[in-house]
């Protein structure tokens, strides 16, 4: 018969340091309970309070919860957990919030019951996205767009202060995440993206010193025509040119641009200039050229940053990559006419990855 085997905690171990683990009795595998994290949102407004939950399978009364961040560590392709502030004693609640958070984080749980007290095993780590850059980790992308064409190559650099990285992603139909060298090619600290196929991910940065980049949103497409818009969130005032690509095509003219499906340009103009863009100027666009119609991009727009004594006083606030949780799918028809020009082939791309509802 299969079996696990729980753990016993010291209590004499350092606050803020892991407990040390030691073997004490071994459970069928059928009985070994198991913790699941559930993260609420999984992308983040930066500034804004994420809530952890951890479940324990099969469920069942008296445990006590431990919360972990998780740590990047690059040398064993995994992470190291270091207990969150509040939870050296464990919490009866079965939720534990964290206010305030900014950048994009990675958190892990584990639960124990009795006296002596057994701990279960982690559970599986959960990231928090942010398209938050901070000085640093920061991820950057080229050709700086959030869509792209399969045939296209793709660059991610990872920038800041550490000398080792890796890059990760995280694709719905995988459910999990997975390091470019299982997708890619590594180089120092940069990937290039390998891929034929359509699909969504969310990419990140993680420095050999602990640290998570922002993260952002890439989608490859297997179409002939996308929207050239810009991968990180525009700042209000700043000028933003979206434009429409065709495949094999450097530049194009009599380009129809769409802003949350209203016509907003239809001149022998190929792009899209807004001198200083707006809260106003945010939501869906997309292009339309020759009766071909590109997928749609989300643009995010955040506000102008606050000095240090008007934050004390209003938080700022920013619209995330995807507008909090929205998740909208895209249905791209085959061949046909769908009203506003023809699509020129056939794949469903969702817009989002890796939501979660409060």
């Amino acid at each position: 018969m299969k079996q696990c085997v729980w753990f016993q905690h010291s209590s004499t171990v350092p606050k803020g340091e892991g407990r040390e683990q030691l073997p004490v009795i071994r459970l069928p595998a059928s009985e070994n309970p198991e913790p699941v994290l559930i993260v609420s949102p999984s992308w983040l407004n930066p500034g804004a309070s994420v809530t952890l939950r951890c479940e324990v399978k099969p469920p069942a009364a008296g445990w006590r919860f431990y919360w972990y961040k998780a740590v990047p560590d690059i040398s064993q392709r995994n992470y190291r957990y270091e207990l969150l502030p509040d939870s050296i004693k464990g919490t009866v609640e079965d939720f534990y919030i964290i206010h305030g958070q900014r950048n994009t984080a990675g958190y892990a749980c584990r639960a124990g019951r009795g006296n002596p007290e057994y701990l279960t095993d982690y559970s599986e780590q959960k990231i928090v996205w942010s398209p938050d850059s901070q000085p640093a980790a920061s991820l950057r992308v080229s050709p700086n767009r959030e869509k792209h064409f399969t045939s296209d190559n793709v660059q991610l650099y990872c920038v800041g202060k550490s000398a080792s990285w890796r890059v990760k992603r995280f694709t719905n139909s995988w459910s999990d995440s997975s390091d470019c060298s299982d997708w890619g090619t590594v180089s120092e600290s940069s990937c290039t993206i390998n891929s034929s196929w359509s699909h969504l991910s969310v990419y990140w940065c993680e420095s050999g010193s602990g640290e998570f980049s922002n993260a952002v949103n890439i989608t490859i497409h297997n179409r002939d025509l996308l929207l050239v818009s810009p991968v990180h969130p525009a700042t209000e005032g700043a000028s933003v040119i979206l434009s429409c690509k065709l495949r094999g095509e450097n530049t194009l003219s009599n380009v129809i641009f769409y802003h949350n499906e209203k016509l907003v340009q239809n001149d022998s103009r190929g792009e899209l200039d807004m001198s200083a863009v707006s809260q106003s100027d945010e939501g869906f666009y997309k292009c339309e050229y020759s009766g071909k119609v590109s997928p749609q991009s989300w643009m995010a727009v955040e506000e102008q940053p606050v000095s240090k004594d008007q934050h004390q006083d209003q938080q700022q606030i920013y619209s995330s990559l995807l507008h909090g949780d929205l998740c909208v799918y895209e249905t791209i028809r085959g061949s046909g006419n769908s009203g506003k020009g023809q699509h020129d082939d056939s794949e469903t791309i969702p817009d989002c990855v890796g939501m979660t509802s409060p």
